[in-house]
């Protein structure tokens, strides 16, 4: 053994416990492990029950396992707790430390650390391996904050909200919430049900849910119907991407199908086939000087040219196409009067872009609240995103409120407050 310096071991390693005092250190029997030796005394010499001066007893020794400098060397502190015995009452007493639980071999700071790696978007193996613990201590940690209880203030809700659903345990289909203006995760509902839906937001006064200003969706007509009913004063906003993704993918059919009318070996069918990107394109984005040579076209066209030549193919192909661009453009430009006069457009289209226009005259007022409003569901796609991340580093989940755990937190407003983590140690 060599004995080392108190006050710089327990600076170090951040001990404020001053009933514990560090001696000296060796390594175990593997050459690796750096095990520190340390008594911890009881801070009194009297029975605190008569007041009968105590007797030595003993010590009881445990290994404890600390958070390391270095991840490949493991530390543990070689802990001898002194034992007392009254005489007088026959009780006995063995000293404890905040450092460390009863009946617990682990640190409270490791248990703190694991909590900390598991905001991050790593595997509980892949934790545990680093903190030189077993994978269960790690679930048996994450399982102690996933009990903890979860503040609810049923008397706030954000001014701003964004609905949507993603797949989650058993590839059923979940309910999120989050807050447009700070991405906070407002509630996550097993189910998509209305049901359960109500249920949950019933429980907020009607007082706090007439202060919701916004609500962001898809086009789901559904989630329109329950938004009218929780909340009367609330905003309904279709989602910018969702109304574009419709555009596009009306077109895209209508492409397909008139493609299909002609021979592989067709200029024609080439044109339609295999330059599809360039009709998704913004027309005013679309290359006008530089010419390129098109392998299935055999030929030296511009983006433009192409484009042109293409939609001269079909007339109702082009109104479409002329459509699609404009009313993307009066999104862009924030223009919905534009956009109310393009609904009403009535000339030859394709099949599909009929329904999808007949869509955004049934939904107008939330189709053109996206043109004026700077909210959309970009928030609430981005942390369905990182769900499915977290799904995919687990393997998927098989139990709701592990996930949802899980998800909170490594959630981008999962900051750790002290307190929370004085219960988990």
């Amino acid at each position: 053994m060599s004995s080392i310096d108190n006050y710089s071991t327990k600076l170090l390693l951040d001990i404020k416990d001053n009933n514990l005092t560090f001696s000296n250190f060796y390594l175990a029997d593997d050459q690796v492990t750096k095990i520190l030796v340390a008594e911890l005394k009881l801070p009194w010499s009297t029975c605190p029950n008569c007041r009968y001066p105590l007797v030595h007893n003993g010590h009881y020794v445990s290994h404890v396992r600390y958070l390391s400098a270095n991840a490949s060397k493991p530390l543990q502190i070689e802990l001898h707790k002194q034992r007392l015995y009254c005489q007088s009452c026959h009780h006995s007493f063995m000293a404890n430390s905040p450092l460390i639980d009863k009946h617990c071999s682990i640190a409270n700071p490791v248990k703190q650390k694991i909590i900390q790696d598991l905001t991050t978007d790593r595997a509980m193996t892949d934790i545990a391996q680093s903190n030189h613990v077993s994978a269960n201590t790690v679930l048996r940690t994450f399982t102690k904050f996933k009990h903890l209880p979860q503040d609810t203030d049923y008397n706030y809700l954000p001014e701003h909200l964004g609905v949507d659903e993603f797949r989650g345990v058993g590839r059923q289909l979940h309910f999120i919430c989050v807050d447009d203006d700070t991405h906070e995760i407002i509630k996550i509902l097993p189910t998509r049900l209305k049901k359960e839906i109500m249920a949950c937001f019933k429980k907020f006064p009607l007082i706090v849910r007439s202060r919701v200003k916004t609500i962001t969706m898809d086009l789901n007509a559904y989630y329109q119907d329950l938004a009218q009913e929780l909340f009367p004063n609330a905003q309904i906003i279709i989602d910018r991407f969702h109304i574009v993704q419709m555009l596009n993918r009306s077109f895209n059919q209508l492409r397909v199908q008139t493609m299909k009318q002609f021979k592989h070996s067709d200029r024609r069918y080439s044109l339609l086939k295999y330059y599809w990107k360039s009709y998704l394109k913004p027309y005013n984005q679309l290359e006008v000087k530089q010419v390129k040579y098109y392998q299935h076209l055999k030929d030296r066209l511009t983006q433009e040219q192409i484009v042109e030549e293409g939609l001269a193919v079909s007339p109702k192909l082009r109104a479409t196409y002329d459509l699609m661009q404009d009313f993307r453009q009066a999104l862009a430009n924030h223009n919905p009067k534009q956009m109310s006069q393009l609904c009403d457009e009535d000339v030859a289209l394709g099949e599909q872009m009929k329904i999808t226009l007949k869509t955004f005259k049934h939904n107008r007022k939330a189709v053109l609240n996206a043109a004026t409003s700077k909210y959309s569901n970009g928030c609430v796609e981005g942390t369905n995103r990182k769900i499915k991340q977290i799904q995919r580093t687990a393997y998927g989940y098989r139990n709701f409120s592990n996930m949802t755990a899980r998800i909170r937190l490594e959630a981008k407003n999962a900051i750790l407050k002290e307190n929370n983590l004085s219960m988990i140690a």
